[in-house]
């Protein structure tokens, strides 16, 4: 029943007490929420940061109010803890992508890359997202590792549509 609600259901359901509505949030998002922060931040810094997350909402469960997709607010948590993390220890996007590949293959179980055929194509995707500047990047990631439309990637970054949409046109190009 629980794997059928909506996010937003599951949260509101979580709020009132259901951890088990927790449960189905945490293994529906864990895999590309895990991804998004890996490819923001680096391997020195996932593991704190992801769990930094899942705190935040654990402890926004009381106060929670549906004024957007869960998906968006969880994500525009995960972009400002990113941020936070960049300000105070003046960290640029992590660079070492072998150690990244082989912790996200690590971390999903049995989840194959949706057009990545081979580790070269794999490398070279991730080599051209590190060349990206920062919002490009973002934007980008929240698209195809997050699965966020563009008024989503908007919400989350605090821009308009035409911004977001141009990052990503640009990120792609």
């Amino acid at each position: 029943m629980e794997s059928e609600a909506s996010d937003e259901e599951l949260m509101l359901s979580y709020g009132a007490g259901n951890a088990e509505a927790f449960d189905t949030l945490y293994q529906r998002h864990k895999t590309p929420l895990y991804r998004f922060v890996l490819r923001q931040c680096g391997q020195d810094n996932v593991d704190e940061l992801f769990q930094d997350i899942w705190l935040k909402v654990i402890n926004a469960r009381n106060e929670y109010q549906v004024k957007a997709k869960f998906k968006t607010w969880l994500y525009h948590l995960a972009r400002n803890r990113i941020i936070d993390l960049y300000r105070r220890n003046n960290i640029r996007p992590a660079e070492n992508h072998e150690e990244q590949l082989n912790t996200v293959e690590d971390q999903t179980t049995a989840q194959p890359e949706k057009d990545l055929r081979n580790k070269n194509q794999h490398e070279a995707i991730l080599d051209a997202i590190a060349e990206l500047p920062r919002d490009q990047k973002e934007a980008f990631l929240l698209r195809e590792e997050a699965g966020l439309s563009i008024e989503q990637i908007a919400e989350t970054c605090g821009i308009n549509f035409e911004t977001a949409k141009s990052r990503l046109r640009y990120a792609i190009n």
